[in-house]
């Protein structure tokens, strides 16, 4: 039987968080709205269509919230996604996977332009069986579209899958979608921010250190058994 690791991307595999959310709040103040970086930063893991109307109580479909989505894009590509880096240890630990007989396949709200280089930032693109991005999804996270669109690609039982990822809207996303899932605090949230999830480690690095001990390789124990 398929085992699966489901991983988000921004915040768990690539140090980005901060880069959206600046970029966010400069298209809003370009469009003339003023938002609290704060409340911005809170919302990064969530897709851009809930993201926009959360913070500006701006429809994503309007004209002025499709303009300020798109001109965020364009920021992001432009001024901070060359200078981004990866988190420690990412390859190593998606190596480990792939030993233990997963298959790893990335969940992201991301959409998809954006997606194929932060995969080149965190090392990993030749790694990975599938992925699933905003792109692949009615509805973005916390709705649960997303995990069960990279669980349906990895061909893994609900049992047989783990969610690695860094905000509480990857939390419920994949509780939603009946999968456990690992957190990280590399995202900016800590395990308080994090309550449900099966574990919670400083990032993929302490991951990586522990992964004996680990809810992942417990699995992959498990369904080795005969």
């Amino acid at each position: 039987m398929p085992r699966a690791a489901i991983l988000d991307v921004d915040g768990t595999l690539v140090d980005s968080n901060d880069a959206h959310a600046q970029a966010w709040v400069t298209a809003f103040n370009e469009a003339g709205i003023d938002v609290s970086q704060d409340r911005v930063r809170r919302a990064i893991g969530m897709g851009g269509d809930k993201l926009l109307p959360h913070v500006s109580g701006l429809s994503a479909e309007s004209q002025v919230g499709r303009r300020i989505s798109v001109r965020r894009g364009e920021i992001f590509r432009s001024d901070f996604l060359p200078h981004l880096n990866g988190f420690p240890r990412v390859r190593e630990l998606v190596q480990q996977f792939l030993a233990d007989g997963y298959r790893v396949v990335v969940a992201s709200s991301a959409e998809s332009q954006e997606l194929d280089p932060l995969l080149e930032i965190a090392g990993i693109t030749d790694l990975l069986q599938a992925r699933a991005s905003s792109n692949d999804a009615n509805r973005s996270k916390p709705d649960p579209d997303i995990v069960v669109a990279a669980l349906n690609r990895s061909g893994a039982e609900r049992s047989q899958a783990i969610m690695l990822g860094d905000t509480p809207y990857d939390v419920e996303a994949a509780l939603a979608a009946g999968i456990d899932i690992v957190g990280v605090e590399t995202g900016g949230w800590g395990p308080d921010d994090l309550r449900g999830a099966a574990e919670v480690h400083t990032g993929v690095a302490e991951l990586c250190a522990h992964y004996p001990d680990s809810i992942f390789a417990r699995l992959a124990a498990a369904s080795s058994l005969p």
